[in-house]
C-alpha cells in the first residue's frame, strides 16, 4: 500500500530534506585524497545530530554507520572504516535523516581529486538519469514512467543499470511501497497521486549490470570490478508535479 502524506507529514519530510541539503554542502569539501571513509562518517553523524535530526541508517537492520560510503566498484551499502580515499577515486555517499518520525534519503557520487573523462561521463549520465526520473513524477503518470525515464537516459550510453536494488517509497519509514526500478516499460504500475513520496535512485555501472554481495553482508560491488555511480533524491508529489526536497532548485 502506498501511503498518502498529510501536509504536516510532508513538512517534517521537508525539514529532514533541508538537513541533507546542508550536509552535502558541507561534506563536498571534505572528500579529498587521504581522508578515510570513517572520518566522513563521523562528520555526518555529528552534523545531522547538530541539526536536531535523527540518524536514519545507523542501526537500521543492524547497519553500523551513519552513511553508506561506496568507493569505485562498490555500488551501494559500503561500510565506512579505515579506507583512505585516493586521487582518482569516486565515492558514493548515501545518507538519511529523520525529523519527528519522518524520513528523507539522498545520495551523491563525488570525485576524489581529478578523475578520468570516462568516469566523469558515468557520473554525469547517472545524474541526468535521476533528473529524468524526477521529471516523470507528476499526478496521472504511473510508477514505471519514472523507471522508463531513467532507463531511456542511460541505455544509449551502454552502461549497466543495476536491477537488484531499486528506488522506493518513503515517509514514516525509510523504505515503503512502491518499489521503483530503474528500468522498465512505461505506463505500468500504480498511478502517481499527490501526497505520495519517493526516493528515486539510479545505480549505474560502467560495465555489466550484474552485482554481488561481499562477505560483510552489506557492501554490494559490480561483478566485473568496473566503477559504479549512485545518485538519489527524495521527492514529494504535489498537484504541480515533483517537489524536490533534498536538493536546492
Amino acid at each position: 500500500m502506498i501511503t498518502i502524506k498529510s501536509k504536516a507529514e510532508m513538512d517534517k519530510m521537508r525539514r529532514a530534506g533541508k538537513i541533507l541539503i546542508r550536509f552535502f554542502e558541507e561534506i563536498e569539501g571534505r572528500v579529498k585524497p587521504g581522508v578515510t571513509t570513517g572520518e566522513l562518517d563521523r562528520f555526518a553523524e555529528d552534523f545531522i545530530l547538530s541539526q536536531k535530526g535523527k540518524l536514519a541508517f545507523k542501526g537500521y537492520h543492524g547497519f553500523p554507520a551513519t552513511i553508506c560510503a561506496s568507493v569505485n566498484d562498490e555500488v551501494v551499502h559500503g561500510m565506512p572504516g579505515k579506507r583512505k580515499l585516493a586521487e582518482g577515486d569516486i565515492i558514493g555517499i548515501d545518507v538519511g535523516a529523520v525529523v519527528e518520525g519522518f524520513y528523507a534519503d539522498a545520495a551523491r557520487t563525488f570525485a576524489v581529486g581529478t578523475i578520468s573523462g570516462d568516469i566523469r561521463k558515468l557520473l554525469t549520465v547517472t545524474r541526468e538519469s535521476l533528473d529524468a526520473g524526477i521529471r516523470a513524477v507528476r499526478p496521472g503518470n504511473r510508477i514505471s514512467d519514472i523507471s522508463h525515464a531513467v532507463e531511456s537516459t542511460v541505455k544509449p550510453h551502454g552502461y549497466g543499470i543495476v536491477r537488484n536494488y531499486v528506488g522506493h517509497g518513503i515517509g514514516a519509514n525509510l523504505h515503503e511501497e512502491p518499489q521503483i526500478p530503474n528500468y522498465g516499460k512505461p505506463h505500468q504500475g500504480a498511478e502517481i497521486k499527490p501526497g505520495m513520496a519517493f526516493a528515486i535512485e539510479p545505480m549505474v555501472n560502467a560495465g555489466s549490470h550484474e552485482v554481488k554481495l561481499l562477505k560483510d553482508g552489506w557492501t554490494v560491488v559490480t561483478a566485473d570490478g568496473r566503477p559504479s555511480a549512485h545518485f538519489e533524491n527524495t521527492v514529494l508529489v504535489t498537484e504541480a508535479g515533483a517537489e524536490l526536497i533534498t536538493q536546492d532548485a
